[in-house]
């Protein structure tokens, strides 16, 4: 008798197996024969199923739950931090907030977004250089320069050629960028426009280094080289060295190295102290280990960090069954050193129970080309399978009373033909 069975999904499925079982029945006692067979179906089916090679799941693609496809998630919390990175904290009703940017305004500007920070830029250069040309305006019109004053005796001006606004403004703009003076020009004749000129080139001088400087800063920060700090999407738990692991893969994008790299976790969820404080996210430190154990792991390849399900985890608690209503978050935080600029960058990603797959391992992604170089193919990268251990397969409630309900019939069936037996003896 051949057993086929399949399942697909709208994203991933699952390749057909064929468990082939052979009972004869004509080797059974006709009292109880089909009992027996649906016995031994289920139990050779499991451990068919069990042994059978994995099928690859891309985990970036396929959202799975505890071994099987789940399309209808229970609802979460919302996650304190998401895939990539980003906070989703709002600061709120702080008093003095703005003054406290102010204040701040080093690390308020470079926290600007490109887009307020050109506008920004531009908007500066343009507002010195009509203030500075108002107060030029100003000094010709008190001086007698302007046209409206024809009538007045002829001087040297405070401004060659500055008659009106608009060449008080042109004034200022030439002076401030240094590109030359032509038909305007400063004279000797006002000591104090000569003193405004040097402010406006000394305070606009300094706005520029803020500037450029923010703009430096903002462009070197390392946050582009740690979104190039890839994480698994998934994470999952298996057995490694003969213990039970909740294991991550991290793998870095580019060919300059990160030094001296710390992974750590942070287990956020809902907690109720003895005095009965319920604390909404309660953080608990979850310690990782990579392949070697090491604590500065050389992240040259794609590497695969463990942490260790024992008595001291806060995941201690985790079963098959309870993993699916558990409502917590695993924050993972890699810190590392980029090689060529020495910065410190930090890459952030977070988990939920729906995306820890109990049962599973990851795909090997490193392989060994013929012309001797190791290649990393990132097609394998989110891609898990089954794990050849058939302790984490737990079969669910119906099918355990099926099963239950089978046995006492076959013991019942036993029971009878050992009777039976008896009885034609006798």
């Amino acid at each position: 008798m051949t057993i086929t069975s399949s399942k697909e999904s709208e994203h991933c499925s699952f390749t057909a197996f064929q468990v082939v079982l052979a009972p004869s029945s004509s080797e059974m006692e006709r009292t109880g024969s089909q009992s027996l067979f649906r016995l031994v179906h289920v139990e050779r089916a499991r451990t068919e199923a069990v042994r059978m090679e994995a099928t690859q799941i891309n985990m970036s693609r396929v959202p799975l739950v505890n071994g099987g496809i789940d399309t209808a998630l229970k609802a979460h919390k919302p996650r304190v931090m998401s895939k990539s990175g980003h906070s989703n904290v709002r600061i709120d009703k702080v008093d003095g907030i703005y003054l406290l940017y102010l204040q701040d305004l080093w690390t308020t500007v470079i926290d600007m977004k490109w887009r307020y920070k050109l506008t920004l830029f531009a908007a500066t250069f343009v507002m010195t250089w009509f203030l500075f040309g108002v107060i030029y305006y100003a000094i010709a019109f008190l001086h007698g320069d302007l046209e409206i004053n024809k009538f007045t005796p002829k001087r040297e001006p405070c401004v060659k050629n500055v008659d009106s606004l608009t060449g008080a403004f042109l004034f200022s703009l030439e002076s401030q960028t240094t590109i030359g003076y032509g038909f305007r020009f400063i004279t000797e004749e006002c000591p104090h426009a000569i003193f405004l000129l040097v402010a406006q080139l000394v305070i606009t001088t300094l706005i520029e280094i803020f500037i450029t400087g923010t703009f430096l800063a903002k462009i070197a920060r390392p946050k582009k080289r740690a979104e190039t700090i890839k994480f698994s999407h998934c994470a999952v738990i298996t057995k490694h060295n003969g213990e039970l692991c909740l294991v991550i893969r991290v793998a870095n994008m580019r060919k300059s190295l990160l030094i001296q790299c710390q992974l750590s976790g942070k287990l956020l969820q809902t907690y109720e102290t003895k005095e009965g404080e319920r604390i909404l996210l309660n953080q608990a430190s979850v310690k990782f280990n990579v392949d070697s154990s090491s604590e500065s792991p050389f992240l040259i390849l794609p590497l695969t960090f463990y942490h260790i399900l024992d008595e001291s985890s806060p995941l201690r608690d985790l079963t098959p069954q309870n993993l699916k209503e558990k409502d917590f978050e695993l924050v993972v935080l890699l810190n590392a050193t980029v090689e060529s600029t020495s910065a410190v960058c930090q890459s952030r990603t977070s988990y939920i129970p729906e995306e820890i797959h109990w049962g599973y391992e990851f795909v090997p992604v490193v392989s060994l080309s013929p012309n001797g170089k190791y290649v990393a193919d990132f097609s394998q990268f989110e891609k898990i399978r089954r794990s050849t251990d058939s302790s984490f397969y737990s079969m669910d409630s119906e099918k355990q009373k099926l099963e239950e309900k089978y046995r006492q019939e076959d013991q019942r069936e036993r029971e009878l033909r050992t009777m039976l037996l008896q009885q034609s003896n006798v």
